[in-house]
């Protein structure tokens, strides 16, 4: 039997949950090191949101064009391009690395523009245009997954993730204390990224793409820190649908706009808080890589056996209330100096986070009949795509300007989201 004639169940499934750990390790290994690199290379708060968002904003672009190449041409092809993207990426920020920081232009306020940071950006841009490894492999694991093993499947590729992004910041801040410093880690991604291009070239079996009628949602952990907001495939049914008509449609528009601003409130967090413990509380790439080892650690459980037995008695209406309040209170303590309120924050915002989202994705799933289900999911997706770019560059404006207090305006958004949600009763089922 030729490998484009196995049918979906009888491959295995070994060589796409690498490829999926070794996308979210890979990532996760430069993030706790990107802020002390950019302030170290002449750049602020601005540019490290900036940077944030040119990652999101080539996504957004190349996604949709991936996502119909990998339904024209296969899952494969498309990974090895994608992925390849990635080592390039990579192989610039070492560039970056090694070169003299050079300044271009400078400013009275202390922001320069070098070389290593014009690199640092053209290396996010390119990543960004291929971006898709992880979300390109949820597809290809729905092509040959049977139906009924879908779930199941779907819950191995959020485990691998989630791995990926415990053991990847944990990593990094053991590698950035070494005498090679920020070097060592971009090396081991580049590195990862190597094999992943070698799992997919030699190991993983080319399939014919099946239609994919769902949003493929298992847990979202690679969303957790900022990567691949933009689902990198094609939903069946949504061209068949236009945005001003489906947005008539019952709740739509009152979902989308929830989803934004979740999207948005969570997008201030992910440029404040680096820039807040690197740039005032001067922690270490060790200290930040532990911190965000330890939130997808806890992450994990609550999304896990606690949201599990937390379901049983409530309600979703009342999960999302209580997971946007609880992060509320979290975002309002990362404004402290001291450990004990900054992870008394983490505990609440893993809480909060790790009952809130699925919970909401739950009851998202609900909008809508059939055939428009897949399309209101696209259009979600995209709203938070775009809220992620407006995000990141908003609140590193703002931050700029209110500094620390930033917390206070995401701590403000979920107040409203908290209050906005009593209304989601009538829509869940």
């Amino acid at each position: 039997m030729s490998p484009g004639t196995k049918t979906p169940g009888s491959i295995s499934l070994i060589p796409i949950l690498m490829v999926n750990f070794i996308g979210t390790f890979g990532y996760s290994i430069v993030l706790p090191f990107l802020i002390v690199l950019v302030l170290s290379l002449g750049g602020n708060e601005l540019s490290y949101g900036v940077l944030g968002a040119t990652y999101s904003l080539f996504q957004f672009i190349g996604a949709p064009i991936l996502g119909n190449w990998s339904d024209k041409y296969g899952r494969k092809k498309i990974l090895l391009l994608s992925e390849a993207g990635t080592f390039i990426g990579w192989g610039i920020f070492l560039i970056a690395l090694l070169l003299p920081n050079h300044i271009i232009t400078g400013s009275s306020k202390g922001f320069v523009l070098t070389i290593p940071l014009v690199l640092l950006f053209i290396a996010r841009a390119v990543d960004g245009i291929t971006g898709g490894n992880i979300s390109v492999a949820n597809a290809y694991l729905a092509d040959i997954s049977a139906t009924h093993e879908r779930k199941k499947n779907y819950g191995r590729m959020a485990a691998t993730a989630n791995a990926g992004l415990i053991f990847g910041p944990a990593l990094a801040g053991m590698l950035g204390n070494t005498s090679l410093g920020n070097m060592l880690p971009v090396l081991l991604a580049m590195a990862v990224s190597l094999v992943s291009l070698f799992v997919i070239a030699n190991k993983l079996v080319d399939v014919k793409p099946q239609p994919v009628s769902e949003q493929i949602t298992p847990g979202d952990p690679h969303k957790i820190l900022g990567q691949e907001h933009k689902e990198c495939y094609t939903v069946g049914e949504k061209d068949k649908h236009s945005f001003s008509r489906i947005v008539k449609l019952p709740n739509v528009l009152f979902i989308l706009s929830l989803y934004f601003l979740i999207y948005l409130a969570f997008n201030f967090f992910y440029v404040a808080f680096p820039v807040y413990v690197a740039g005032k509380l001067k922690w270490s790439v060790f200290e930040i890589g532990l911190f965000f080892a330890i939130l997808s650690a806890v992450l994990v459980v609550v999304q896990g056996p606690v949201l599990s037995y937390v379901s049983r008695y409530f309600s979703g209406t009342i999960l999302i209330i209580g997971g946007c309040l609880m992060l509320a209170v979290g975002f309002f303590l990362f404004r402290y100096s001291s450990l004990v309120p900054i992870y008394g924050g983490l505990l609440l915002f893993s809480l909060g986070n790790g009952i809130m989202w699925p919970s909401f994705l739950a009851i998202v799933s609900n909008v809508g009949e059939g055939p428009y289900q897949g399309t209101i999911q696209g259009f979600a997706g995209s709203a938070g795509s775009l809220a992620s770019i407006i995000g990141l560059l908003s609140g590193a404006f703002i931050y700029k300007f209110i500094g620390v207090n930033t917390f206070l305006l995401a701590t403000g958004f979920m107040i409203l989201i908290a209050t906005a949600a009593v209304q989601l009763k009538r829509i869940e089922k």
